[in-house]
């Protein structure tokens, strides 16, 4: 029978147990309580661990198996996304508005009245965003209205997607096509999207097992470590990176099998 495992609130180093411990049903579910200190999320980071809970619920810790993910570099960009991305229809930054973004995920939506992203959820990581570590991205109109973005988490060579949002058509999908281009450029290995949706599919993103995943996050995690606030270089162009990558038949060999 497997356990669920109840961590300290009152140390915030007291040890995860194995992400292989998670739970079948539901599915990934490893542990319960602790807390949200900067220390605690960081360490959960780094086991392929991360929170995910609602109003009214204690403090819920996840590894799913399957994991969603894809390599920096390797996101399909359409063709109508990269007439977008090389037209003036959108702007878009690095760390200029994390609140803003944080803001936008939270916002109640057509198919999803609720949120998971919690006031103590926005306080940790803006918090880490000032540490330097939780980074956003921010799609912004040619009026200067914030139409969409995404934030997560980085660490070594992986980054971590917690959220997206957006109010115009391909406003996240350009999010994602400039932090993933930049990523590459940087060296990231990882861009773990936690769970799978139609959305990242059709983006190019991949289930892999937790075992694959731990794996390419242990990888990851030995590449040099890059601290906030980020920018853009000034000559990154998200759709010759990405075009590089289509224009071979399959994506890495590591996203496919166990």
């Amino acid at each position: 029978m497997q356990r669920l495992y109840w961590l300290d609130e009152h140390n915030p180093r007291s040890p995860f147990p194995a992400a292989e411990q998670a739970m079948d049903e539901p599915n990934g579910l490893l542990a319960v309580g602790g807390d949200l200190s900067p220390v605690r999320l960081e360490q959960a980071y780094r086991q392929g661990i991360f929170p995910w809970y609602g109003p009214g619920q204690p403090i819920l810790w996840w590894s799913p198996d399957p994991r969603c993910m894809f390599h920096p570099g390797w996101l399909h960009v359409s063709r109508r996304l990269a007439r977008r991305l090389r037209s003036d229809t959108f702007t878009v930054t690095l760390d200029t508005d994390f609140r803003g973004v944080i803001c936008g995920c939270a916002a109640p939506r057509a198919d999803q009245p609720g949120t998971w992203i919690v006031p103590e959820m926005m306080a940790a990581y803006e918090e880490l965003f000032h540490l330097g570590v939780a980074h956003s991205v921010e799609c912004w109109d040619d009026r200067g209205e914030l139409v969409g973005g995404l934030y997560g988490v980085a660490l070594h060579g992986a980054f971590f997607g917690e959220s997206m949002f957006s109010h115009r058509t391909d406003a996240s999908k350009a999010c994602m096509a400039w932090l993933s281009a930049q990523l590459h450029r940087w060296g990231f290995r990882l861009f773990d999207c936690q769970v799978s949706s139609p959305h990242l599919q059709r983006m190019g993103a991949v289930d892999v097992s937790r075992s694959r995943f731990l794996r390419e996050l242990e990888a990851a995690l030995a590449r040099p470590h890059r601290r906030g606030p980020w920018q853009f270089d000034p000559d990154l162009d998200p759709v010759a990176v990405h075009r590089q990558f289509q224009t071979r038949a399959t994506a890495p060999e590591v996203l496919h099998g166990a």
